[in-house]
Order: C-alpha cells, then sequence, then structure tokens
C-alpha cells in the first residue's frame, strides 16, 4: 500500500516514550511507532462506534425479528 508523509508535532514526554520503544527495539523506527499507535486508535474508534450502535439496538425487537419465519423452516427440518 502507498504510504504518506505527514509531518506530526509531538510533546517532548511523548516523543521520550516513543524513541524509548524504538531504542528497546519495539519498534524500528519512530514512523512505525506512531503509525501503529494511530492505526490502533483508529481501531478503538471503530469498534466503539459499533458498541453504541448495538446499544441502541433493543434485544426483543431483534430477537422477534431473527425468529420471524422459523416456525415454517423448523417444520422443514428433519427430526434427529
Amino acid at each position: 500500500m502507498p504510504r504518506s508523509k505527514v509531518a506530526v508535532s509531538l510533546d517532548e514526554r511523548a516523543l521520550e516514550r516513543v524513541d524509548r520503544l524504538v531504542r528497546e527495539g519495539v519498534f524500528p523506527s519512530r514512523s512505525r511507532a506512531i503509525e501503529a499507535a494511530v492505526e490502533e486508535k483508529l481501531e478503538r474508534l471503530e469498534r466503539a462506534r459499533l458498541a453504541r450502535e448495538c446499544a441502541k439496538l433493543d434485544p426483543a425487537e431483534e430477537r422477534a425479528l431473527a425468529e420471524e419465519g422459523m416456525s415454517e423452516e423448523l417444520a422443514a427440518w428433519p427430526a434427529y
């Protein structure tokens, strides 16, 4: 996948923490460390959005929708 360069400003404490991770070999470079952090944050935001949307659902209504038409299908299934 093609990459684009961006300029990022970090406070000294954050940069020291990133540099420490690079020195310890957790990441090969500052760029990779920051890229990983951004990806992780984006994934968390997407999961949080999904959780918020799921919280809006009515479990009883969802169950009724899932079971709608099941009685006809169950009659067609062979007995075990």
